[in-house]
Order: structure tokens, then sequence, then C-alpha cells
């Protein structure tokens, strides 16, 4: 296939999955896997990398206003009844902490599981289950609104977050960075609305959260894959002109599409919920480990 229409693809693949709760992790290997692109080759595995930066960068962009508010509103709040920890900012930051600290101390554990689909497809299939169990378990709640007497939801908007919800998000989403199919979006808005938090909050919220989260982390590693260390390394100077136009396209059409993607996330969750992800998760699961299984048969 065409290295152009290849990257074309790949960018598509990664703007739609890197912020619905299906992990775009798992997809890209999935589809890297069916087009017989080498995971051992240091250029794709650097590719990956830049198409999710793409895709990462869009966020600034769809939410330049929230957080030009937050930014003007810091660290008193809108209503002045918050702190530098209890702000958004400071509870993203929070958030972003609680999980970089484990996260980089299990980079060897990540490295090994990017490379299973045994290890994905479990994920996604147990993601699946659990997501879709939660979301089912406040689907009453999110229909009666703010305000009804009972209701096991206390936060409908992120600017009223507490810092304890805030670490218990950052943890959850460690399980995204160790066990790749889990979805860091799955598990911090199925972290979120364990924690009390409406379907919107905790979309929001793990949207902000992954601003800081997967910046430095493909940041961090992208840089030493150019820089010509670590493993699998690629140098800038080896990269030919043809290289850069393929990394280009799949950046851009991943930003694209991403932020289309987002767009209409955003818009289905508050009308619709999580539950047609959820049986996505579980279906995909489930094929992805009878393929796994064909692999190694």
């Amino acid at each position: 296939m065409n290295d152009y229409v290849l990257s074309l693809l790949l960018g598509i693949v990664e703007g739609v999955t890197e912020f619905l709760p299906v992990s775009s992790t798992a997809h890209l290997r999935i589809a890297e896997s069916l087009l017989h692109i080498s995971l051992s080759d240091g250029y794709w595995k650097m590719y990956s990398i830049v198409i999710q930066l793409g895709a990462i960068l869009c966020l600034p962009v769809y939410f330049r206003d929230r957080i030009a508010k937050f930014l003007s509103t810091f660290p008193g709040g809108e209503r002045g009844d918050r702190n530098v920890l209890a702000h958004p900012l400071g509870l993203t930051t929070v958030a972003f902490v609680v999980t970089a600290i484990p996260s980089y101390l299990l980079t060897k554990v990540i490295g090994k599981n990017l490379e299973s689909l045994y290890v994905m497809g479990t994920a996604l299939l147990i993601g699946g289950i659990v997501m879709g169990a939660i979301d089912a378990a406040k689907a009453f709640w999110e229909k009666a609104g703010p305000g009804t007497t009972g209701s096991s939801i206390r936060t409908w908007r992120m600017e009223d977050m507490s810092l304890g919800q805030a670490i218990w998000i950052g943890l959850c989403q460690i399980l995204s960075a160790v066990f790749p199919g889990t979805s860091r979006s799955m598990a911090t808005i199925a972290g979120g609305q364990v924690a009390g938090m409406s379907r919107a909050a905790a979309l929001e919220f793990s949207f902000f959260l992954s601003m800081p989260t997967m910046v430095v982390a493909t940041g961090y590693t992208l840089l030493k894959s150019l820089r010509g260390k670590g493993e699998n390394p690629i140098g800038v100077s080896q990269l030919t002109p043809h290289e850069w136009v393929v990394l280009a396209i799949g950046f851009v059409v991943s930003f694209v599409v991403a932020y289309a993607s987002v767009a209409w996330f955003m818009n289905w969750v508050r009308r619709r919920g999580f539950t047609p992800f959820a049986v996505y998760r579980i279906v995909v699961g489930i094929a992805v480990l009878v393929f796994a299984a064909k692999l190694n048969g």
C-alpha cells in the first residue's frame, strides 16, 4: 500500500479513537497488524507517537474558551471559593502528578504490554463490561438531573470537583498506562462516575487531564527517538523527505479528525451516555482475543 494512503488511514484511526473510550493504542496496534507494519521498526514507532501528538493538540484549540476562563479565574474560581489545589487547573495538575510518577516507574512493564494483543483484547473486554455497568447504574440519576433527592451524582460541573475526586481519577488513569486497551478516556470517565461525577463533568475532566498527561508522555518518547536514544531510536538526520511528508500527513489528519471527534463526542454523551461504546469494546475485545489466538496458533 502507498505510504501516503497508509498514513491517511492511520491518521484517521488515531483521530477517531484517541478521545473515545475505546483505546486508540489498541486500535492503532490492530491496524498496524492488519496492514503489516513492523512494530519493531523505529520509524513506525515514532510515527505512532507523532500522530498521537497531533490528536492531543486539538484539545487546547477546542477548549480554548474554557481554558481562558479557568486562567482568568485562577486560583479563586468563578465564585471565589476555591484555592490553588481546588481550582480546576490545580485539580488537573494534581491528577496528572498522581498518574505520572507511577507510570514513569512502570515504564518497562508498559513497554512489554504495548506489544501484547492478549493484554489489549482483555483490557478492551473487561473495560467494556465495567463501563457499561457503571453507566447503566448512573443512567436514572443522569435523567433526573441536578437537585434530585438521593442522587448518587453530586458533581455536575468540572468547576465543582473535589481534591479527592481528582486524586481518585489520577489513580484510575494509571490502569490505562499499564494495560493498553483499557483506554485513558474510559478509565477517567468511569472513575469519575464512580466518584459521583456526571457524565459531562467526568468527560470534560478526562479531556483536560489528557492534555498534560499525553503531551508530556508523547513528547518525552518522541524526543528520545529523534535524538537517537531509547528503544528502536531514529535520529532526525536519518529521516528522508518522503518520511517527513508521511509524518506530516498523519499529524494533520489526526489533528483534524480528532477535533471533529471531540465535538461529536461531547454532544453525544450529554444526550445518550456511554453504553454503545461499552458494547463496542466488548465486541472488539473478543475479536482481538480471537485474532491473537489465531496468530499464535
